[in-house]
């Protein structure tokens, strides 16, 4: 198979993944806290091609960042529901240990403990899940909770020097591979009020709109040597 024919399978493969991710965003434009990602292409040389194929490169991801820009904040006039002004992140305990959100989408199970939607623990600033007593709550911007005049914790709230790092587990649910949080300076806690999803479906549909295209053209090319040059190769060598 010629090289050319290498680069644009590749490159192929490379506009499916980016489909993905498209597709991804777009359907969580909805989701409180959501933060899209940007991903870009670069090349990866194959060192077992022969020597008659060593022109040719593939076309391969060249990481993804988390855009990690704030999104709007909506007011919903419930005590539950959290936003954060600033950089800062809600910390939760999941089954798989520390995660980090923007969705302060939270509930009160019926021990009391704070929890997001999926039922993980909302962590307090000593590292403790938060448990209230039933009541009106109050919700400070600084992040401490209280039910009928008693402090009930503080909610922890951390920082990243580079949160595009931070990996994306299930919508609005992060993890740090190895970076470590700090707590969080600047930022405050607006309560009855989520910070709505970053994601620009008017962005996303233009970009997809250009994957697609892209896509096209390179389904072309490999068309066109696949089919029309190597064909007429083999008509000609055949009559020889």
């Amino acid at each position: 198979m010629p090289g050319s024919a290498y680069v644009a399978l590749s490159g192929m493969r490379t506009r499916l993944d980016q489909l993905d991710r498209l597709a991804s965003d777009i359907a969580n434009v909805g989701t409180a806290g959501y933060k899209g990602e940007r991903t870009s292409d670069a090349e990866a040389d194959r060192t077992t091609f022969d020597t008659m194929l060593q022109s040719a490169i593939d076309v391969t991801g060249g990481g993804r960042r988390l855009d990690t820009s704030a999104g709007a904040i909506a007011p919903t006039g419930r005590d539950l529901d959290l936003a954060i002004e600033g950089k800062g992140f809600f910390v939760v305990q999941t089954p798989a240990g520390i995660r980090y959100t923007r969705n302060g989408r939270f509930s009160r199970q019926s021990d009391g403990t704070l929890a997001t939607e999926d039922g993980s623990a909302v962590q307090s600033a000593d590292g403790k899940p938060i448990t209230v007593p039933s009541g009106h709550l109050e919700i400070a911007a600084d992040g401490t909770v209280s039910s009928g005049g008693n402090v009930a914790g503080k909610l922890a709230l951390v920082e990243f020097s580079d949160p595009g790092q931070l990996v994306r587990e299930s919508r609005a649910t992060l993890r740090s591979d190895g970076a470590a949080p700090q707590p969080a300076t600047g930022s405050t806690v607006r309560s009855g009020a989520l910070e709505e999803s970053n994601v620009s479906v008017g962005d996303r549909i233009a970009a997809l709109t250009e994957v697609m295209r892209t896509f096209e053209a390179l389904q072309k090319a490999v068309s066109l040597q696949m089919n029309d040059l190597d064909g007429r190769a083999i008509d000609v060598l055949g009559r020889r």
